[in-house]
């Protein structure tokens, strides 16, 4: 079973979103966009290879939480229900709280370190 296929995204908090993507954008050339994030799509714009995205959230968020850090790196991963088992069998702390959408399937572990940490399985075809 393959477990971690790349990088789905960068999650962090900031004081001031806006500021922080308006910085992004002007000094690193990220096209953030009005949704507050940005689109790394894998192959270049029209490419159905898979993305990357990169978002700033309110520093009072709780979609870092339980985790204890102000970031969430979210994994591309391939089946994420085997995954998911394959962890609980391992001993890791895997949140019971899965979600499905038209983005795909997500679900979340905590590391050693207090971080939360998203798997994602984008939907067939992404």
């Amino acid at each position: 079973m393959k477990r971690v296929t790349g990088i789905g995204g960068i999650f962090f908090k900031s004081p001031d979103p806006e500021r922080l993507g308006t910085w992004y954008r002007d000094h690193l050339g990220l096209d953030v966009s009005d949704w507050g994030g940005a689109i790394f799509q894998w192959g270049g714009p029209d490419s159905e290879a898979g993305m990357t995205i990169w978002s700033a959230f309110a520093q009072d968020t709780k979609k870092m939480e339980p985790g204890s850090a102000s970031f969430m790196i979210n994994f591309r991963v391939d089946d994420l229900d085997a995954l998911l088992a394959a962890m609980r069998a391992e001993g890791c702390h895997v949140l019971d709280e899965t979600e499905s959408s038209d983005f795909g399937k997500f679900g979340w572990v905590i590391d050693p370190d207090g971080n939360k940490i998203e798997l994602w399985e984008p939907p067939a075809g992404q």
